[in-house]
């Protein structure tokens, strides 16, 4: 196993792929996590006809609990920010950019079932079961409000997948370093079956999680990219070329984890790309500024499509 954060990074799935222990992979954000919401039950603030979490909390949802964070303030009738991490991060994690982001707005993050402080699927999930948790999660915390979705990694990819069935809510989307749609036939093209060394076991590692290895027990098909119609979508790739050090086989890996972040571009008519270029995979720790400016901007949009009618 290559115990090494930059070649683990490659398959965009965070550190469930290539063990514990990797560097940004650590519990180095739960004091951050301690001031971004109170980790007692929820307090309740009332807000027009909505009962707002405030803090960190656990959900029943479908009989399972989900672990739910929310900080901020939502304006009248704004969007609600709904952080996605990657895979094997929790809450936690983006703790330090909710902190930030709910100075000026409301924005919620959860664990999804398997990761933090959830409870464990009981079985295999798909995009569409997680989507019903997410679902479910956006009810309680948004109610009527639109919601951004800013996702990282695996993250951005649930975020992408889903925006096209709810666009009556989602009205923006931030992807950061977000899974390729194609990851499966990226990896099987960029590591092919004739290769040899460690990036075979990285390959194979790395197609096991998205075929519904642990933790989320999660199904990540390959599939084109649908279009969630014009809603305003800020995609952003990591700029340090640190998939190049992947032996052998790098250089094609970062052409390809290029090519898959323009892919992305398809699920809106206003998309944009744009290069962090001293981040590596997490984009949201690296360059924080990068991540916030980016999600303010696209909630901002939100507002602004919400009121002109579109």
């Amino acid at each position: 196993m290559i115990r090494n954060a930059r070649v683990s990074a490659v398959i965009a799935l965070s550190c469930a792929v290539a063990g514990a222990g990797l560097v940004g992979c650590e519990d180095d954000s739960k004091a951050d996590a301690e001031t971004a919401a109170t980790k007692s039950a929820a307090a309740s603030e009332k807000a027009g006809d909505q009962d707002l979490l405030t803090g960190t909390k656990k959900m029943e949802i479908g009989g399972q609990l989900v672990n739910v964070s929310c900080s901020g303030t939502p304006a009248d009738g704004g969007p609600v920010i709904m952080l996605l991490a990657g895979g094997g991060d929790g809450l936690d994690k983006v703790a330090g950019i909710q902190k930030t982001l709910s100075e000026k707005n409301r924005v919620c993050s959860y664990d999804r079932l398997g990761e933090g402080a959830s409870d464990k699927p009981d079985g295999p999930q798909t995009l569409k079961s997680t989507g019903k948790v997410l679902t479910a999660v956006l009810d309680r915390v948004a109610g009527d409000n639109p919601v951004v979705l800013a996702g990282h990694s695996l993250g951005g990819l649930i975020a992408a997948r889903y925006a096209p069935d709810h666009q009556d809510r989602i009205k923006g989307l931030v992807l950061m370093d977000a899974t390729s749609p194609t990851q499966t036939a990226d990896l099987n093209k960029g590591i092919p079956e004739s290769a040899t060394g460690p990036a075979v076991e990285l390959r194979d590692q790395t197609l096991a999680i998205l075929h519904g290895g642990e933790p989320e027990k999660l199904t990540v098909p390959d599939g084109k990219v649908r279009s969630a119609g014009d809603i305003p979508v800020e995609v952003i790739r990591h700029g340090k070329q640190y998939l190049a050090e992947v032996p052998d086989y790098g250089p094609g890996l970062e052409r390809a984890w290029t090519n898959g972040q323009r892919k992305w571009l398809a699920v809106s008519s206003r998309a944009k790309l744009s290069t962090a270029k001293t981040s590596t995979h997490y984009i949201y720790v690296d360059q924080p500024d990068v991540a916030v400016r980016a999600i303010e901007r696209v909630t901002v949009q939100a507002v602004d499509g919400a009121a002109s009618g579109r």
